[in-house]
């Protein structure tokens, strides 16, 4: 019993860097994870990865003007994903280009562009930090823009809830009965945008996007419903984080990286032994297997 408290709750009950680390993750968890379902469901994983990496330039303007500072660097992350977001919608709807190719242009137009500011002022162990995060580092300051960002997250989801729902199923007749159509998905990219803002405090920008895509696309294996499926990927997200956070102490690794690694274990197993994995769907009968 006292090995299992050495190994599972000392961490946490003695340190307060640990309890931080642990509290942010959390908040990033219920705000991020249903996010990102919504992200699934609209077949737009990649544009998530593709906005994660476009909060860099602005991010990187603010830590070359103001140094480390929170409320800068996510001023800065903001108003660089909006941008990007809007530039790419408005290159796919004005031109040929579809949407997925104009914000993988702009994502690595981004990436560069924000490496290179960094890179201006900062040393290696700075670009780290802005590409990786320091969830181990969180302060009060950055615990409360995280709190803020998840209650906005959770009001928004609340009152948009069944237009988000339906534009997963069928966007032409959302807009074609009710004028939610355009602002709900405008809407629902701000929210992308402010996840991916509150993560990249924590996770850095190239690893914010896991917490958020891989308890979703985990919890994708074990049920059809959004309800369910957006709670038990905030249930996996959270015990990604622990674990993550558990492994980095004891064994002295990174504490990103181990969360999204920790989440990417769930992911594997979940494939295999979902009940919509691969060893449910070969067990069951032809006629009876769903897409």
């Amino acid at each position: 019993m006292d090995m299992l408290y050495q190994w599972l709750i000392a961490p946490f009950a003695e340190f307060g860097f640990m309890q931080r680390a642990l509290l942010g993750s959390l908040l990033l968890s219920v705000s991020s994870c249903p996010v990102g379902v919504f992200l699934m469901l609209r077949r737009m994983s990649l544009a998530g990865d593709a906005m994660a990496h476009a909060i860099l330039p602005g991010a990187a303007v603010g830590f070359l003007l103001f140094g480390l500072e929170i409320v800068p660097m996510t001023i800065g992350g903001l108003i660089a994903g909006i941008v990007v977001a809007l530039g790419a919608g408005a290159v796919s709807r004005l031109t040929v280009q579809r949407e997925d190719a104009s914000m993988a242009a702009f994502y690595l137009i981004s990436l560069a562009l924000g490496v290179l500011i960094v890179s201006l002022r900062g040393s290696s162990v700075d670009l780290m930090h802005v590409l990786f995060g320091t969830v181990l580092a969180l302060n009060d300051e950055a615990l409360g823009l995280i709190g803020l960002i998840t209650a906005i997250t959770l009001i928004g989801l609340s009152i948009f809830w069944r237009a988000l729902v339906a534009e997963c199923l069928d966007p032409l007749f959302l807009r074609s009965v009710s004028r939610l159509g355009s602002p709900v998905h405008f809407v629902f990219l701000a929210l992308v945008v402010l996840n991916l803002v509150g993560g990249f405090q924590a996770l850095g920008t190239l690893l914010s996007v896991g917490l958020m895509m891989l308890p979703a696309a985990a919890a994708r294996f074990w049920t059809v419903r959004v309800e369910p499926m957006c709670l038990l990927a905030i249930a996996i997200g959270a015990a990604s984080c622990v674990a993550g956070l558990l492994l980095s102490y004891h064994a002295s690794l990174s504490s990103g990286p181990s969360i999204i690694l920790s989440a990417g274990v769930v992911y594997a197993v979940s494939i295999v032994a979902g009940t919509r994995g691969i060893v449910a769907t070969r067990l069951r009968p032809a006629s009876h297997r769903t897409a």
